[in-house]
Protein backbone atom coordinates (compact mmCIF):
# COMPACT_ATOMS: atom_id res chain seq x y z
CA UNK A 1 0.00 0.00 0.00
CA UNK A 2 1.39 3.29 -0.99
CA UNK A 3 2.17 5.28 1.91
CA UNK A 4 1.20 8.84 -0.45
CA UNK A 5 -1.38 9.75 -2.65
CA UNK A 6 1.04 10.28 -5.91
CA UNK A 7 3.16 8.58 -8.24
CA UNK A 8 6.07 9.46 -10.16
CA UNK A 9 6.01 9.03 -13.94
CA UNK A 10 8.58 9.83 -16.22
CA UNK A 11 6.30 12.38 -17.85
CA UNK A 12 5.83 14.18 -14.19
CA UNK A 13 3.97 13.04 -11.06
CA UNK A 14 0.25 11.57 -10.79
CA UNK A 15 -2.01 12.75 -7.89
CA UNK A 16 -5.05 10.92 -6.72
CA UNK A 17 -7.23 14.05 -5.67
CA UNK A 18 -10.95 14.02 -3.43
CA UNK A 19 -12.29 17.13 -4.70
CA UNK A 20 -14.61 19.29 -1.96
CA UNK A 21 -16.21 21.90 -4.06
CA UNK A 22 -18.21 24.36 -2.78
CA UNK A 23 -15.93 25.22 -0.11
CA UNK A 24 -15.14 28.79 1.86
CA UNK A 25 -11.91 28.57 0.11
CA UNK A 26 -9.26 27.02 -2.01
CA UNK A 27 -7.10 25.05 -0.08
CA UNK A 28 -4.99 21.65 0.46
CA UNK A 29 -6.16 19.82 3.37
CA UNK A 30 -3.54 17.45 3.36
CA UNK A 31 -3.79 13.74 3.05
CA UNK A 32 -6.79 11.30 3.71
CA UNK A 33 -7.26 7.64 3.85
CA UNK A 34 -10.48 6.39 2.15
CA UNK A 35 -12.60 3.35 3.30
CA UNK A 36 -10.24 0.94 0.91
CA UNK A 37 -7.16 2.47 2.45
CA UNK A 38 -6.19 4.08 -0.14
CA UNK A 39 -4.55 7.68 0.47
CA UNK A 40 -5.60 11.02 -1.52
CA UNK A 41 -4.83 14.38 -1.38
CA UNK A 42 -7.60 16.60 0.41
CA UNK A 43 -8.33 19.54 -1.55
CA UNK A 44 -11.44 21.83 -1.48
CA UNK A 45 -12.21 25.03 -3.93
CA UNK A 46 -14.41 27.51 -4.07
CA UNK A 47 -16.08 26.61 -7.59
CA UNK A 48 -19.23 24.92 -7.92
CA UNK A 49 -19.20 21.24 -9.83
CA UNK A 50 -21.01 22.92 -13.09
CA UNK A 51 -19.06 22.82 -16.52
CA UNK A 52 -15.89 21.56 -15.13
CA UNK A 53 -15.33 24.82 -12.63
CA UNK A 54 -14.19 23.08 -9.77
CA UNK A 55 -12.01 20.93 -11.63
CA UNK A 56 -10.25 24.40 -13.35
CA UNK A 57 -9.85 25.39 -9.62
CA UNK A 58 -7.99 22.06 -8.22
CA UNK A 59 -5.97 22.59 -11.33
CA UNK A 60 -4.86 26.29 -10.78
CA UNK A 61 -4.72 25.26 -7.02
CA UNK A 62 -2.45 22.37 -7.60
CA UNK A 63 -0.63 24.89 -9.52
CA UNK A 64 0.13 27.95 -7.81
CA UNK A 65 0.98 25.46 -4.30
CA UNK A 66 3.50 24.21 -6.82
CA UNK A 67 4.81 27.60 -8.14
CA UNK A 68 4.11 25.88 -11.57
CA UNK A 69 1.92 27.46 -14.77
CA UNK A 70 -1.35 26.35 -14.59
CA UNK A 71 -0.53 24.33 -17.99
CA UNK A 72 1.64 22.21 -16.11
CA UNK A 73 -1.34 20.50 -14.33
CA UNK A 74 -3.77 18.25 -16.59
CA UNK A 75 -6.98 16.29 -15.48
CA UNK A 76 -6.09 12.70 -16.19
CA UNK A 77 -9.23 10.98 -14.92
CA UNK A 78 -12.42 11.11 -12.61
CA UNK A 79 -13.74 14.96 -14.89
CA UNK A 80 -17.19 14.37 -13.25
CA UNK A 81 -16.42 12.03 -9.93
CA UNK A 82 -15.48 13.35 -6.74
CA UNK A 83 -11.78 11.37 -6.78
CA UNK A 84 -9.90 12.09 -9.31
CA UNK A 85 -6.39 11.57 -11.27
CA UNK A 86 -4.05 14.77 -11.95
CA UNK A 87 -0.99 14.55 -13.80
CA UNK A 88 1.52 17.46 -13.00
CA UNK A 89 4.24 18.06 -15.65
CA UNK A 90 7.81 17.96 -14.86
CA UNK A 91 10.80 16.37 -12.66
CA UNK A 92 8.72 13.76 -11.04
CA UNK A 93 11.64 13.17 -8.19
CA UNK A 94 11.69 17.03 -7.47
CA UNK A 95 7.71 17.92 -7.74
CA UNK A 96 7.40 14.66 -5.24
CA UNK A 97 9.31 16.77 -2.56
CA UNK A 98 7.33 19.86 -3.02
CA UNK A 99 4.40 18.14 -2.51
CA UNK A 100 5.29 16.16 0.44
CA UNK A 101 6.65 19.41 1.55
CA UNK A 102 3.18 21.43 1.09
CA UNK A 103 1.10 17.69 3.14
CA UNK A 104 3.57 17.07 5.79
CA UNK A 105 4.44 13.94 4.31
Amino acid sequence: MPDRPWRIRPDGLEVRVRVTPKGRRDAIDGVEALSDGKLVLKIRVRAAPEDGAANEGVRRLLAKALRLPASAVSLEAGATARLKTFLIAGEGEALAKDIAALTGR
